[in-house]
């Protein structure tokens, strides 16, 4: 049985609650738009709050192509104690008093700071990492032990928001590459400093271009339904980051086949009009929905990936 088309065609951001999977955030906007197409990118932990790009009907083929280089982090790192999954979800494995100097903001602010840079991390034995075709957080659960290799992230910014004394506790603000482990810098960061550390709340504040301002909450969706959607969903383009091209009626019929169309002038996210350069994707727009992503070849642009039903959003 073939699946019937969607109603709607979207990206929206959901500013995610805590307790619940980033699978059933998912499937409450399912059930509040009636649309069984719907996927997400950039997993959140459950006890994590934040950015969570959510797409619907034929936005679920742009989740793959967002690039979400960098996301942003609020987080509460509880010095003292490490656990097993390196939050507060986990089993205390290690505990170690906490020297009144690392109370100090001044104290607090520079080591916050020395966590800018590149390194070597070691994800959590409680991840999605992929290990001989299991999930590592599987194998943990199961009791195995599990050897994950290091991975290079970047930290491109780190700053102290505040120290909270009574909690023996510091409030970060984290921008970081994708793939990097927020709960694994606390745990890196405690023992550099002698007395273990772990991530008692975490929220996302930015993924790539989408920030907590972009965010509908899940109550808004059961209220407002496709109609909110609409009107709050997010610009497929600006999301993608590419240069696009607006389409003449007068190529409709030959982009909806595939065939080879003018490289025309693209737009800038800026603004600035050019001709599209070798080999880069272009956007394809038409009356205020993305019709397709086309790549310049040669004197033409040819197709990369086509979308049988417009991604609304886009702006001027």
């Amino acid at each position: 049985m073939s699946r019937r088309p969607s109603a709607l065609s979207a990206l929206i951001a959901v500013d995610k609650p805590a307790g619940l999977t980033s699978h059933d955030v998912v499937s409450r906007v399912r059930r509040a738009l009636g649309e069984r197409r719907v996927g997400h990118a950039g997993t959140l932990d459950p006890a994590a709050t934040g950015v969570l790009v959510v797409g619907v009907g034929q936005a679920t083929k742009l989740l793959g192509l967002l690039t979400l280089d960098r996301k942003g982090y609020r987080a509460t790192f509880a010095l003292g104690a490490e656990t097993t999954t390196d939050d507060a979800e986990g089993d205390v494995t290690r505990t170690a008093a906490v020297p009144d100097e690392l109370m100090d903001a001044g104290t607090a602010a520079a080591a916050v700071a020395g966590l800018v840079g590149e390194q070597d991390q070691v994800p959590p034995a409680f991840s999605a990492v992929s290990v001989g075709g299991r999930r590592a957080y599987a194998m943990a659960r199961a009791g195995e032990r599990v050897e994950l290799a290091a991975r290079r992230v970047t930290v491109h910014d780190a700053r102290l928001v505040g120290v909270v004394p009574d909690e023996r506790s510091w409030v970060v603000d984290l921008d970081v590459s994708k793939g990097t482990y927020v709960r694994a810098l606390a745990r890196d960061l405690g023992r550099s400093l002698g007395c273990g550390a772990h991530v008692s709340a975490l929220r996302r504040t930015f993924s790539g271009p989408v920030a907590l301002g972009d965010c509908v909450t899940l109550g808004e969706l059961d209220a407002g339904g496709a109609e909110l959607v609409r009107e709050r969903c997010l610009d497929p383009v600006a999301a993608l980051g590419l240069a696009a091209r607006e389409l003449d009626y007068a190529e409709v019929a030959d982009v909806s086949c595939g065939r080879r169309i003018e490289p025309g002038s693209v737009t800038d996210p800026d603004g600035g009009r050019r001709e599209p350069r070798a080999g880069e994707r272009v956007a394809l727009t038409l009356a205020g929905g993305l019709a397709g992503i086309w790549e310049r070849r040669g004197a033409s642009l040819v197709c990369s990936t086509n979308f049988p039903q417009a991604i609304e959003g886009v702006r001027a």
